[in-house]
């Protein structure tokens, strides 16, 4: 087995915005590694075979799993296809990285959002089938004492494709002249997916492993982050109006799933800014 093979690390997901964000800041963090960015061309997830075959082959001496099927509406339409990737995908590679740190992404949306600022002790109550799935992986990763949970919130920032990330979305319709509705009365603490990815890898050389919140210091309704971005990109002439939940006649919706991240904060070497912050600390920043 070559060197390099042994002292590589998986980032799965690394077509999205977190695992791309994560592949890119891993050579600061971890040096002469093999950094394999996992998308599902190179590596169907679902095809457990071949799973254990590269699994195999490389020998990655660490895991960060941030691929799943991560919208809703997906997961709703095709609850079985969430399943195998959400949990049997995520249960297979916990399971080949049994002695090696495993890092699992899960969302803030495990809760239903009838209290707010929620600490990793709390339990969970998912509504959908998405938040469904990543509450049962996280129970499967957990068991493992060498592994580690992360959930966090709406993330920010590039994508690859440009149209994964909140924002990019938010442009894209603005850009188009279309007139977006956020609710008054749905609450998330929004992070730049840079951000994420800083902490994840401080908390894998940092901290004990365990569950993480992770996400940013700032509770903001849907309208009020609206408002942030729609003030950052004047040229595009965004128009927005408010809508409330109580209006709402859709599948079920957290109204306040912002989280508590005392814990992860302090294990980090910086501070988990609000939006609101970030934005302004960094306004060249394309977000």
């Amino acid at each position: 087995m070559p060197a390099a093979e042994s002292n590589s690390i998986w980032i799965t997901g690394a077509g999205g915005l977190i695992g791309h964000c994560l592949k890119q800041s891993a050579p600061a963090y971890h040096p002469g590694a093999r950094i394999v960015g996992l998308t599902r061309a190179q590596l169907d997830l679902a095809d457990a075979s071949a799973v254990r075959r590269e699994f195999a082959l490389q020998q990655p001496h660490l895991i960060i799993h941030c691929a799943g099927l991560t919208k809703g509406d997906d997961c709703e339409a095709n609850p079985g296809l969430a399943r195998r990737l959400n949990v049997e995908a995520t249960a297979l590679l916990a399971s080949l990285a049994e002695k090696i740190p495993f890092v699992f992404f899960s969302t803030d949306l495990v809760f239903d959002g009838k209290i707010g600022h929620y600490e990793e002790s709390a339990a969970v109550c998912p509504l959908g089938v998405y938040a469904e799935t990543k509450a049962e992986a996280e129970r499967t990763v957990l068991a493992n004492p060498r592994h580690m949970v992360v959930r966090t919130s709406l993330n920010g920032g590039t994508s690859p494709t440009g149209v994964r990330a909140f924002n990019e979305q938010m442009r894209l319709a603005w850009r188009e002249g279309r007139t977006l509705s956020h609710f008054t009365d749905e609450f998330r603490c929004p992070i730049a997916a840079q951000v994420t990815a800083r902490a994840v890898w401080e908390l894998l050389a940092r901290a004990k492993p365990g569950l993480y919140h992770v996400a940013g210091g700032e509770r903001l309704s849907r309208w009020q982050i609206g408002q942030l971005l729609a003030a950052r990109w004047p040229e595009l002439q965004p128009r927005i109006k408010a809508a409330s939940l109580q209006d709402y006649t859709g599948p079920p919706r957290p109204p306040d799933t912002s989280l508590n991240c005392a814990k992860a904060q302090a294990a980090l070497s910086f501070p988990l800014l609000g939006l609101t912050q970030w934005l302004a600390e960094n306004p060249s920043e394309k977000f």
